[in-house]
């Protein structure tokens, strides 16, 4: 027969016959590595570890260490929820039931209307599945047979139609038969560990024009102990839901008179500004102005930029004066702080300009996809752009990097950066976007930064870095980003004077690091559970009388903390000295002061923590100096 060459991952070669299945080949290394491999990669393509292979490639065998494996198992874990559901309500027409993070969703259509009382039932249904270990076989079908199989199916008849191919792929395990491209584990047996979390609705295609399906969500982990440590986790972040704990601090709310648009109240804008005011600091520190630019900027500026071919479906649109011009309101500030740039001539002398402005933006987000501080239809971005040359450019992305790791580490965040480059519907010549990749790339290494590439992810006017915070528990949040531009200034015809009166372009930075001043509070809110440091608590300290006589002194301390720029309140109210500190406590006030007859005697107060810390007794001037202290070192 004829031979194959199979390279392996350590660079190894061994000969096969030609059509051996992977799974032969995996289980002649180790037969536990082949219980734990749920598919294959061959050279680039991703296929059934039962495929036969017919040719010489690159082989790596795909377990949960992989990305590529955890989608399969994820995704194999939607078809075994499909089968279930199938099963118990066999009326039910399935849509389609992609992978997604941690798990997978499945749309279907069932008249009657699922609730989480019915999840248990189908998951002990999917536990059966799963002891069956059923086999499940990909095969390859005619488009007009694959009509006839699922005739009854209206949405996979619609799916069909719009296929060009003729050949199709279905898969099958043992009553259960789905359209689909795959690849899955080899059998049912190997979905071991799984979770059903949610019931929503969904339109067909995501088309609210569309019928309205319903949807449910479920995880999928290779092994029980695996699934108990996320379900603990998401345990653990609905107790830091920022949402809630919003509301409980009365940092902002939500109303229907503005949907994706947060109302911050007083506690909720002290935390914003400190943000904000942190920020520019530091901003000051490395010499940028700080510009205020329009909302609203006519059309011909978005046009000109890019945004009214690349972004129009996410702008607000008015129109003004009696032309009635189109106008939109702004989604990014880069246009208006061009506009900036622009109102003067330049020389080499006065570059890098670095121009900040906390600009209010709006995009317009699905209602569906709207989600409290994390996804809003209206935030304020941090930006910068930096004008500078292309030799200013390894200087000024080492004095960004330098900068996002100073703000980040205040807040005790651990970070990992991402490459995104060139996507496929970008702007501009591809040469421009290999010099500018490269000069990110060379500033991440030239920092000894470890980072991920992200092919094609970047934004369509230039490549990115990308920060992703872990947070307390672990979670990863998408922040800050640099993105290195030869298009806009390009566009806008921007120039500087050099040394020998020649006219050049610059280079344009776009910077934010907060990222948005909103969703950054938000994190914040859910990476301390409420429990803010001194500096940006906005409940700072809570002075509780012990008893009527001891008001008075209490609001005369008040006063000295307030004149001291210190945030303070008086608990005069009519309930024991216990019951006001545990309440206390429960608004994560930083320090409660208890006052009675020997504190106004000694002029001190007795100082303990919300974390049940009792300090004692302390002169109050010497106690505001220490709280003085700690908010300037942000401790």
């Amino acid at each position: 027969m004829t031979k194959i060459k199979l390279e392996f991952p350590d660079g190894s070669i061994k000969e096969y016959e030609q059509g051996k299945i992977g799974l032969e080949v995996v289980s002649e290394i180790s037969e536990g590595l082949a219980r734990s491999t749920y598919a294959m990669k061959l050279d680039d393509e991703i296929v059934d570890i039962t495929t036969p292979i017919t040719k010489s490639s690159k082989i790596t065998f795909l377990t949960w260490k992989d990305d590529e494996g955890k989608e399969v198992l994820r995704h194999s874990g939607g078809h075994v929820f499909a089968q279930a559901l199938t099963r118990i309500y066999p009326e039910a027409k399935i849509a389609v039931g992609p992978a997604i993070e941690d798990g997978f969703h499945y749309d279907f259509k069932l008249d009657k209307p699922l609730t989480l009382d019915d999840l248990p039932k189908i998951e002990e249904e999917m536990k059966k599945i799963v002891d069956e270990k059923i086999p499940i076989i990909r095969k390859e079908v005619s488009k007009e047979e694959a009509l006839k199989i699922f005739k009854d199916n209206e949405f996979k008849v619609s799916k069909l139609s719009s296929l060009e191919d003729d050949k199709v792929s279905l898969y099958e395990q043992g009553d259960f038969i789905d359209l689909c491209k795959g690849p899955h584990v080899p059998h049912t047996g190997m979905v071991k560990a799984f979770k059903l979390t949610k019931v929503s609705g969904a339109y067909w295609q995501g088309d609210a024009n569309n019928e309205q399906l319903q949807r449910v969500y479920g995880v999928v982990f290779p092994d029980k102990k695996e699934l108990k440590a996320y379900l603990t986790l998401i345990e653990e972040a609905e107790k830091r839901n920022h949402r809630k704990i919003g509301q409980e601090m009365k940092l902002f709310t939500f109303h229907d008179e503005a949907p994706g648009m947060p109302f911050f109240h007083d506690k909720g804008t002290f935390i914003w500004n400190k943000l904000v005011e942190f920020t520019t600091e530091l901003m000051n520190k490395r010499d940028y102005e700080i510009n205020k630019t329009p909302l609203i900027l006519n059309k011909q500026l978005w046009l000109q930029s890019g945004h009214w071919d690349h972004y129009k479906e996410n702008m607000y649109f008015t129109k003004i004066d009696s032309k009635e011009e189109n106008y939109a309101v702004k989604p990014m500030n880069c246009p208006g702080n061009i506009l900036v740039y622009k109102a003067e001539a330049h020389s080499y002398r006065d570059l890098p300009i670095k121009a900040g402005e906390f600009g209010l933006v709006h995009r317009h987000e699905l209602s569906g996809v709207l989600s409290g501080l994390f996804r809003v239809r209206c935030f304020t971005q941090d930006d910068a752009h930096v004008f500078c040359t292309v030799d200013q450019l390894h200087d000024q992305l080492k004095e960004l990097l330098e900068f996002v790791d100073e703000l980040y580490s205040t807040f005790g965040f651990e970070y990992h950066m991402e490459l995104s480059t060139r996507p496929e519907k970008a702007m501009g010549d591809p040469k421009l976007w290999s010099l500018a990749e490269n000069k990110l790339k060379e500033a991440l290494e030239g920092a000894s930064k470890e980072y991920k590439v992200n092919p094609g992810d970047g934004a369509f006017y230039g490549p990115k870095i990308d920060f992703h915070l872990k947070d307390a528990i672990g979670r990863t949040w998408q922040c800050g980003t640099i993105q290195l531009d030869f298009q806009m200034p390009e566009k806008f015809d921007l120039t500087y004077e050099t040394a020998d009166s020649k006219k050049e372009r610059p280079v344009m930075l776009h910077r934010a690091i907060l990222g948005s001043v909103e969703r950054f509070m938000g994190i914040l809110v859910e990476h301390y559970a409420g429990r803010f440091p001194l500096w940006i608590n906005p409940n700072q300290v809570r002075i509780i009388a012990i008893a009527d006589r001891h008001v008075e002194y209490c609001n005369k301390i008040k006063e000295q903390f307030k004149e001291a720029g210190i945030r303070a309140i008086v608990d005069d109210k009519k309930e024991t000295t216990n019951k006001k500190i545990r309440n206390a406590q429960l608004n994560h006030y930083s320090y409660i002061l208890v006052v009675g007859d020997k504190e106004i005697e000694n002029n001190t107060v007795n100082v303990r923590t919300r974390d049940e810390k009792v300090l004692g007794e302390k002169k109050v001037d010497g106690f505001i100096a220490e709280l003085k202290k700690e908010i300037a070192n942000k401790a």
